[in-house]
C-alpha cells in the first residue's frame, strides 16, 4: 500500500466512524448527538488519523510504526471511554 493510499484509508475510516452515529440518529431516538458531540468526535478521530499518518510516514521501521500507532489508538480509546462514561471519576 502506498503512503497516499494509507492516508486515504485512515481518513476514510475516520469519516465512516463519524457517519455511524449520524445514521443511527435517523433510525432511533436512543442516539442523540449534538453538534458539539460530532465536533469532539471529529477532532479525536481526525487527530488520531493525522498522528498515525505522520507516524507511518516518518518511521522507517514498519513494526515500530505499527507499535506507535497502536499506542495512539489506545490513547484514543481511553479518551473516548473517559468522555463517554467517566472511568477516572
Amino acid at each position: 500500500m502506498t503512503k497516499n493510499q494509507t492516508s486515504i484509508a485512515l481518513f476514510s475510516t475516520a469519516s465512516l466512524l463519524l457517519l455511524i452515529p449520524l445514521l443511527a440518529m435517523q433510525f432511533t431516538q436512543e442516539v442523540n448527538w449534538t453538534t458539539l458531540d460530532f465536533m469532539v468526535a471529529g477532532v479525536l478521530l481526525y487527530g488520531t488519523a493525522m498522528a498515525c499518518d505522520f507516524t507511518l510516514r516518518k518511521t522507517r521501521n514498519k513494526s515500530t510504526a505499527l507499535l506507535f500507532c497502536g499506542g495512539i489508538l489506545f490513547l484514543l480509546a481511553v479518551i473516548w471511554v473517559e468522555l463517554a462514561v467517566g472511568i477516572f471519576h
